[in-house]
């Protein structure tokens, strides 16, 4: 009967969902949205692909993204500190919708314009960019404050069911019935998780707001460097991203490792698989209240998993260490975003919630280049290894610079506490 309540507590936490109906609103709005962006995501690349047969061409969709993603990211989050969160999600999801309609158009003509497709994708990633700190902003303000890790969970959650069921979805629709599909599903997703948005009540701002300026901008990014435990939440996962990332040496492990291509699809389904088990199973989240430590020896596990993967003989133990470390991976998110929510005031939250959106967005993409060139350098194996190993250093080396980080406690933290007080005076 011991056993049996111990494996009770690793059950997901539900509350939030249960209790109150803007989070559910939120949380189902959140995941069709990302279910759509992962569709249109698998068709651009693939459309740009069959119109042009160059792979630089591909590439360069991801560098015209860049410029609109640090730019609009920052703004979005000085814009969600000023202005009616909501409004942004709406207007934001209004101007999503329209241009992947363009897509739609530009795949259905007979002969599909490779400009349209750019520009498109350029003004896509902006409104994208300009409404996701306000969703994160939001999300705090749906729930009680001792309910966000669990919230942070589910949303976790409902994101990897959209990352993983999105591109399988797209491939189908490019198979069997076109491009243009791939579109259209994603222009209804985005209209229902408007919808969503449109029907949950309105969190005015608390306090006095600061109008969007370059000045409020890099205020919120002082304000998150000043904050040692901000700062180390930063750190910690762009040394995992920008160290360890290995999904851009997956099809030279399959190709050349294990000698077989057909097991590319499982290698990148392994992140997400351990993804989705930690979401499952984290009840036991709530209460741990060193989330310093919990990041730190989350995020050195992801890297060592990373490294071990890398070192594994066969196939399919590699495979066991790549879900462990997405598990690993996904244990570290929750527990930053948890941080992030009990301890950031409401004034600064999307402007730092831009800030993190910029951490975890180029992290990746560096990291994609680390690891590319290492390969070339070395060999895939080497690089997988050494970016692991790399990653536990990089993770161990900031918890030793940033002991206030390493000693976090979300009970006697002098941020999480004054949030915590500000919230239960207003009876939330």
């Amino acid at each position: 009967m011991n056993w049996f309540r111990r494996l009770g507590a690793l059950r997901m936490d539900a509350s939030p969902l249960r209790e109150h109906r803007d989070f559910r609103l939120l949380f189902v709005a959140g995941t069709v949205f990302l279910f759509g962006s992962m569709v249109t995501y698998v068709a651009i690349p693939y459309q740009v692909y069959e119109l042009t047969g160059s792979n630089l061409m591909v590439g360069l969709v991801g560098l015209v993204e860049l410029v609109p993603l640090i730019v609009f990211g920052l703004w979005g989050g000085a814009m969600a500190d000023h202005f009616d969160r909501r409004k942004l999600l709406i207007v934001a999801g209004v101007a999503q919708s329209g241009f992947v309609a363009v897509l739609a158009l530009n795949a259905f003509l007979g002969d599909p314009q490779l400009w349209v497709i750019f520009v498109v994708a350029a003004l896509l990633t902006s409104a994208g960019a300009l409404q996701r700190p306000s969703r994160e902003a939001l999300m705090p303000r749906t729930v009680e404050h001792h309910q966000i890790a669990a919230a942070q969970a589910l949303t976790s959650f409902g994101g990897q069911m959209g990352m993983l069921a999105g591109p399988l979805l797209g491939g189908l629709l490019i198979a069997y019935v076109g491009i243009g599909w791939c579109f259209v599903v994603d222009v209804v997703g985005l209209a229902v998780a408007t919808g969503m948005y449109l029907v949950m009540r309105s969190y005015p701002h608390l306090g006095r707001t600061t109008p969007p300026s370059i000045a409020s901008i890099v205020e919120g990014m002082r304000y998150g460097v000043r904050r040692r435990d901000l700062l180390g939440t930063y750190l910690v996962d762009i040394a995992a991203m920008f160290l360890a990332v290995p999904v851009v040496l997956f099809p030279a492990l399959a190709a050349e490792v294990y000698r077989d291509p057909e097991l590319l699809g499982l290698l990148y389904a392994a992140g997400t698989l351990g993804a989705l088990i930690a979401t499952l199973t984290s009840g036991w989240i709530g209460q741990v209240h060193l989330h310093g430590r919990a990041i730190v020896i989350a995020a050195a596990v992801y890297g060592a998993c990373i490294a071990l993967a890398g070192l594994a003989p066969s196939f399919w133990l590699a495979f066991a260490f790549f879900t462990l470390a997405g598990a690993a991976d996904m244990v570290s998110a929750i527990f930053r975003g948890t941080v992030w929510n009990q301890t950031i005031p409401e004034q600064m939250r999307g402007r730092l919630a831009g800030i993190e959106m910029l951490s975890y967005s180029l992290g990746p993409r560096m990291g994609q280049v680390r690891g590319g060139f290492v390969a070339d350098l070395w060999n895939p194996r080497g690089a997988v290894v050494s970016g692991g190993v790399a990653c536990v250093v990089g993770v161990g080396l900031t918890a030793l610079w940033l002991r206030d980080f390493w000693s976090y406690d979300a009970r006697t933290d002098a941020h999480a506490t004054a949030e915590r007080e500000a919230r239960a005076s207003r009876g939330r």
